[in-house]
Parts: structure tokens; sequence; C-alpha cells
């Protein structure tokens, strides 16, 4: 059996880890391409997009992949609505693995917003932002001139960007102890995030509760429809054996 996993995730990654040694299973993984140096699975891995829904099912039909996992970002969401589409081409399954989000507790003082753009609007004027959304969707600040922007990324952003901009080039996973640091550090007035839901950035939103600062969090987009969604690895490994009994029955 072939599976075709779409990550660059730490699910993703640990996916990867946990099927390669399956007897019977071969496992490639698919990168975007977007990092520099992105930390490789195990198996066998491809770099680069598709070119569309059209070539993803080419892909698909073209190297006998049985089934699909798509471990990708929460917020890939073209990537998401291609791979459904290419899937229902191809006439093989596809499972979205997909960590669950973040939950606001007691001292949060969150507000959601459903855009990039309505963050941007939400902090202007705002002082000084920690921005921790990636470096791809630093466009929809490009037109913000009256609030200093902390970004932290893996990879240097590319314009357009803010005008008023620290770059803060840095891997997670973060320690409690170095965010606290870090906003006192850059005097943060607000931060801005994604739901991403992923353990290894979320200290920063300890310590903003902490230090009393307000979070702006973009909420995520909606799986695509018909797509059954699987919460960790052990789930979406439950649901490929299952498709694996299937092929070999």
């Amino acid at each position: 059996m072939h599976v075709l996993v779409l990550g660059g995730t730490t699910e993703a990654r640990e996916l990867a880890g946990a099927l390669h040694p399956v007897p019977g299973l071969r496992v490639t993984s698919s990168l975007a391409g977007r990092v520099a140096a992105p930390r490789l699975p195990a198996g066998e891995v491809r770099i680069g997009g598709f070119g569309g829904p059209e070539g993803m099912a080419r892909w698909i039909r073209d190297n006998a992949v049985d089934a699909v996992i798509d471990a990708t970002h929460p917020f890939a969401e073209t990537i998401s609505f291609n791979a459904a589409e290419a899937a229902a081409t191809a006439h093989v399954p596809l499972l979205a693995l997909r960590r669950p989000g973040w939950v606001p507790g007691a001292g949060d003082d969150w507000r959601e917003v459903g855009s990039l753009a309505q963050a941007a609007r939400a902090v202007a004027g705002a002082g000084r932002v920690f921005l921790t959304t990636g470096r791809m969707g630093l466009a929809a600040f490009a037109g913000v001139d009256d609030a200093h922007f902390l970004v932290r990324s893996v990879d240097a952003p590319e314009p357009p960007f803010p005008p008023h901009m620290e770059v803060l080039l840095d891997r997670g996973p973060f320690t409690l102890e170095g965010e606290r640091e870090l906003l006192a550090r850059h005097r943060i007035d607000v931060l801005v995030t994604k739901d991403s839901g992923a353990t290894a950035t979320a200290p920063k939103l300890t310590a903003a509760r902490e230090a009393g600062i307000p979070v702006v969090v973009v909420r995520r987009p909606p799986t695509p429809a018909g797509v059954p969604v699987a919460a960790s690895v052990a789930e979406a490994a439950d649901w490929l054996q299952a498709r694996s009994e299937g092929v070999s029955g």
C-alpha cells in the first residue's frame, strides 16, 4: 500500500516515522518547499508543488497512491482544498490530520478575527506588536504604518511587509521562560497569532496571559466538506490501517 502524506508539520513527521517501519507500507511525504532547510521525515520525500489539483491527481495515479493524508498546517487552506479535489478525481480516500485548536483559559484576553486582514485592522495604532503569523502573511500588515512589529519566522521575510518592523529568525519549540523574557525585553503591547494549536508555540499565550497582554487570534479556515478529520497521529494511523485491510482484503 502506498500512502501520500502532505506535510511539513510536526504531526506529518511523526506520522511518517510511525508508518515507515510498517511492512508492506510505502510512505511518501510531500513538502511545499517554502522553508529553506526543512526537517525531513522518514521514508520517501518529494519537495515542491504539484501544479494544482489536476497535477496532484495525476501524481497520485502515476505513483499508484492508495490513500492520502493531509497533515499540512491548519492554515494551508489552498493545498487542503486541492487535496480534496485531487483525491476525489483519483478516487482515493483522503483524511485530514488536524491538531486540536487552542482554547482560551481564565485570565486570557483573546480577540478572535476571521482573517489576517482583520488582524491588521485590529492592531492599527496598537503600539508594539509581536507578530507570529508566519512570513507568508506579512503582506496583510504592509499598510499598517502606525505600529511597530516584531516578526518571528523561520526564514527571512520578503516584501511587502510593514514599514516599521524588526525580524527575529527562530524556530520552535519555545519555552515559557524565553517567551516571558521576549515580551518584556521588546515591551510588547499586543500579540498576534494564528490558531495553529501547536504545543511548541503555545508558551507565548501563557506568557501573554501572565503579562496582561491582549492576543489577536486568527481563526482557522474550515476543513473541506466531506473530508474526515483525525485529531492525532494515532487516529490517523488507525484510519490508514483500516484502509490497508480493505486494500489487502
